[in-house]
């Protein structure tokens, strides 16, 4: 399906390029979003005469997006959890929990926009974090994962302990035998 694109779309194209995608991407996530309408002649007339508004409209919001990240960049987020003696995690520290660290330093990062490639943080350290605020922005954020220790106690019985201990079998099992 042709269509033109009313903003830059990631892999897709920039705002005004006539562009053949798959007709259910266009029918119903561009469409309706307005990122794109159908390439029909008097669309692309249409779309002609408001080019420069939405090249503005592009240009503000490109702005906004770039005042956000320079107040996120160099930021370094510390998220706790529970871990073993090694280091690792039980559990992992995935967007939620960053999502949520960062929104109460007020940074107010959606968790969509979080990049873990490699999959949620499953062992303590400190981690480079890649947020992708725009098609154009992405920014690195430190995120130091710290470790609490559970400390749970286990009882371990050395082998003099258990020697002494009697082994009684059922009597019922052993006569079929």
């Amino acid at each position: 399906m042709n269509i033109i694109l009313l903003e830059k779309i990631d892999n897709v194209g920039g705002i005004g390029d006539e562009v053949n995608v798959k007709s259910g991407y266009a029918r119903n996530y561009l469409i309706p979003q307005g990122k794109a309408t159908v390439a029909t002649p008097e669309n692309i007339t249409k779309f002609e005469t408001m080019r420069e508004a939405l090249e503005a409209k592009a240009a503000s919001a490109l702005e906004l997006v770039q005042a956000r990240a320079a107040r996120i960049e160099g930021k370094v987020i510390k998220i706790h959890a529970n871990a073993g003696p090694e280091g690792k995690l039980f559990g992992s520290v995935g967007s939620i929990d960053i999502t949520n660290a960062c929104n109460a330093l007020d940074l107010n990062v959606e968790r969509s926009e979080i990049r873990l490639p490699e999959g949620p943080i499953r062992a303590t350290g400190e981690y480079q974090v890649d947020l992708h605020l725009h098609s154009d922005v992405n920014v690195s954020l430190t995120v130091i994962v710290e470790g609490e220790s559970v400390d749970a106690p286990i009882d371990i019985l050395d082998d003099d302990e258990t020697q002494g201990d009697e082994v009684i079998e059922d009597e019922a099992n052993t006569e079929n035998l």
